[in-house]
């Protein structure tokens, strides 16, 4: 059974409208929020659905557009003043039972009085919410947030959607833009016994626990750690890399290669 009824005319908002829907369902269950488009099954007969959808919740949320009171009937005439437009039927069904009724605008869109047919005029005295998609997220949870305030059924439904995550062992989080790979910190482990170097990004040397020769940079590298010397192969040029002499690691990058200590100097 719906809690939530989502209102739109598919003329104007359906793009908003699921939108809306999603991120409630995401909340709240998708049992629990009630979309045309999305909960009437194949074959169902929809003016029952949906008069029986919206006598069953407790909020509608009037998804309301620019274009949504100057939208137009087959005939040419204003579909909000039809008795049978069902976006108009949905609202007064709303009231008529008791339901909760939340106006979105959406972007520019206003809600004026002077609009409305007489059936309609308590939705402008009904404290609206505003969705636009320059500040999409933190406006869709300032609904889920209203609504879980004001319908506690869905404040629990919330909970329980939490808890039952948690037992199942997922992760619920959001993540921004991201050039790369995602890896959740509870899926990465890693322990550092020694080892040099840190990465940053994805530039970097890190050696850990190397029991043999290691060979980083432009040309290969020979350890001579028994007498004490260091050999270096390369292009003859500048040198950029690391080296390890008499068990220490040493990196460079000036263009120089590197002088050492010893009885070659």
């Amino acid at each position: 059974m719906p809690d939530i009824f989502v209102n739109y005319r598919s003329s104007d908002e359906d793009t908003g409208a699921a939108l809306i829907e999603r991120e409630l369902s995401r909340r709240f269950g998708s049992e629990r929020v009630f979309r045309a488009s999305k909960s009437i099954k194949v074959g169902r007969r929809f003016p029952q659905e949906l008069l029986t959808a919206v006598r069953r919740s407790s909020v509608l949320i009037a998804v309301i557009g620019e274009r949504w009171a100057d939208a137009r009937a087959a005939d040419g005439s204003r579909a909000l003043d039809d008795p049978e437009d069902w976006t108009r039927r949905e609202i007064v069904e709303a009231f008529e039972s008791g339901a909760l009724v939340v106006p979105v605008l959406i972007g520019r869109a206003r809600l004026n009085r002077h609009d409305l047919p007489p059936e309609l005029a308590e939705l402008a005295d009904c404290q609206y919410r505003r969705l636009d998609t320059r500040n999409a997220d933190g406006d869709l949870t300032r609904i889920g947030d209203d609504l879980a305030d004001a319908v506690p059924r869905l404040a629990e439904a919330e909970r329980e959607i939490a808890r039952s995550a948690e037992a199942a062992g997922d992760v619920a989080n959001r993540v921004g833009r991201v050039d790369g790979s995602v890896v959740q910190a509870r899926d990465y482990t890693h322990r550092q016994s020694g080892g040099i170097g840190n990465v940053g990004g994805d530039v970097g040397t890190f050696i850990n626990n190397a029991s043999g020769p290691v060979n980083t940079g432009s040309g290969p590298q020979h350890n001579d750690l028994r007498s004490g010397g260091v050999q270096f192969n390369g292009d003859g040029g500048s040198f950029s890399g690391n080296y390890v002499e008499r068990g220490t690691a040493q990196q460079w990058s000036d263009g120089r290669r590197p002088e050492r200590e010893g009885r070659d100097r």
